[in-house]
C-alpha cells in the first residue's frame, strides 16, 4: 500500500506550520514570496505566502499579518518558537519576488516583487536567521512546497519544470 503524505496548504496573504511529517506548499507566486522557515532538528517547518513589503500600509482590521513581509515573517518565527523551535536552528528557503509586469514606469512602487525580497530579507538578518536558499527575482510564476522530513524545497516554474533546493 502506498503511504500518502499530507500536505498544508498555504493561501495567498496565508501562513501555516508543519510538524514531522508531510509536506506544506502554496502557489500563485509572482511577485509574492513564499518563505520557508525551519527546524532541521524537530522538523518543524513553516511557511508564509507575502503579498506586500510593509503593514505601515495596511488599511484593513484586524491586521492580517501573513499579507506582510514585515508583519508576516516576524509572526510566522513566533509560531515556529511557541511549536519548539530554536531560534539558533531556524533556517530559510524561498521564492518568488517575480517583476510579473514589464513597466515603462521605473516608479519604486510598482516594484514589488523586488521590494517584497527586500522586506522579508531585512526581518530575517535583524532575527539571525539564514537563508540557505532561494530562487527569487525573474518574470515566471512559481509553485513551491516544502517537505520537512528531509528539509526539501521544491521550486515549480511555469514552463521550466521543478527544481529542488
Amino acid at each position: 500500500m502506498i503511504e500518502v503524505q499530507s500536505v498544508v496548504k498555504v493561501g495567498i496573504a496565508d501562513m501555516n506550520t508543519l510538524k514531522e511529517e508531510g509536506s506544506i506548499r502554496t502557489s500563485g507566486l509572482g511577485s509574492c514570496v513564499g518563505v520557508v522557515l525551519y527546524d532541521d532538528y524537530l522538523k518543524i517547518a513553516g511557511m508564509v505566502h507575502v503579498m506586500l513589503p510593509s503593514s505601515s500600509i495596511a488599511k484593513e482590521k484586524p491586521l492580517n499579518a501573513a499579507k506582510y513581509a514585515d508583519s508576516g515573517v516576524e509572526e510566522l518565527i513566533h509560531k515556529l518558537k511557541d511549536m519548539g523551535a530554536g531560534m539558533n536552528r531556524l533556517k530559510c528557503k524561498m521564492a518568488g519576488g517575480a517583476q510579473m509586469f514589464q513597466l515603462s514606469s521605473k516608479s519604486e512602487l510598482m516594484r514589488i516583487g523586488p521590494r517584497n525580497i527586500e522586506a522579508v530579507k531585512q526581518v530575517l538578518m535583524k532575527n539571525n536567521i539564514p537563508v540557505v536558499a532561494e530562487e527569487l527575482g525573474g518574470n515566471k510564476g512559481r509553485t513551491i512546497e516544502f517537505f520537512v522530513s528531509e528539509s526539501n524545497l521544491h521550486i515549480r516554474t511555469v514552463n521550466e519544470g521543478t527544481k529542488i533546493v
